[in-house]
């Protein structure tokens, strides 16, 4: 009688042979990670090109930041239930950030929107996530523009906005990747109010300019005078020779929607609106 051949104890291995595009016990292991990382590369790049996107306006701050409604409930609630009233007065201090981001979303999408061509020029990207983010996809939204969410998978905080273009809502797992597309695609930055990651993207963004490695005319706005001027001294660092004095015009300090709007909207029409889309 012929012997039954030997299987292997080992639940990972599959009963007949399969494509290595379809193993996802491969592509999900360590060997399979640079076709994870080209993955998020090339599907965010197949779906801009699909949806006719050309370019960005990048919006970036707190996902903590809520909206003024939401801020003045909270402190009413924390005022009746005895809750932390200082917090909440403070929340609704910081909302009028939200409500900027919203605001000059909306004006720049619609702004966009008048320009003429068969793609979508300057449309509104942030993180997709709550706060600032969600301001910008939502002033974005009621302007019934096209606007981008790069999110990305995170063990607390974020969470996807439902303000983002449901064609144009990327769940990322790398956070290079996820920077690389913020500043791929990227004509304008608006920098609000922000922490860690906030900092982070702001800075990064900084090295890029002042080294040449980006080579695009890049309007950066830092929204938020009194906030910013008490989080970073950026003086001090020319004072002690780190940086150079012509770095601190690498960026526009401004306080508000109009100021921000006419800056941005110049840049873009000076550098960009005769010139297509894409690039570092």
């Amino acid at each position: 009688m012929a012997k039954k051949p030997h299987k292997p104890n080992d639940d990972s291995v599959p009963d007949k042979p399969v494509k290595a595009y379809k193993d996802l016990h491969f592509l999900q292991s360590r060997s399979g990670r640079p076709v994870r990382i080209m993955a998020e590369f090339l599907e965010p790049e197949s779906r801009f090109e699909r949806y006719k996107v050309s370019d960005t306006i990048v919006f970036f701050g707190s996902a903590r930041l809520k909206s003024e409604a939401d801020a003045k409930a909270e402190l009413a609630s924390a005022q009746k239930h005895g809750g932390d009233v200082a917090g909440a007065e403070q929340s609704v201090l910081m909302s009028r950030h939200y409500e900027d981001a919203r605001t000059l979303s909306r004006r720049l999408t619609e702004w966009s929107k008048g320009l003429t061509g068969r793609v979508k020029r300057f449309v509104v990207c942030t993180g997709g996530g709550p706060g600032i983010m969600e301001a910008a996809n939502r002033g974005a939204a009621e302007a019934k523009g096209t606007n981008i969410g790069l999110n990305i998978s995170l063990p607390f905080e974020q969470h996807e906005n439902p303000y983002i273009s449901r064609e144009l809502s990327f769940d990322f797992h790398y956070f290079f990747m996820r920077k690389f597309w913020f500043s791929y695609l990227a004509k304008a930055m608006i920098v609000f109010p922000g922490g860690y990651g906030t900092l982070d993207e702001f800075f990064e963004l900084m090295t890029l300019v002042s080294t040449r490695k980006m080579k695009k005319a890049m309007p950066v706005v830092l929204y938020g005078s009194d906030y910013w001027n008490d989080v970073l001294n950026l003086d001090a660092m020319v004072k002690y020779g780190t940086i150079s004095p012509s770095d601190l015009e690498l960026f526009h300090c401004s306080d508000s929607v109009d100021d921000a709007f006419d800056f941005v909207t110049a840049k873009l029409t000076e550098y960009h609106l005769d010139v297509p889309g894409g690039g570092m």
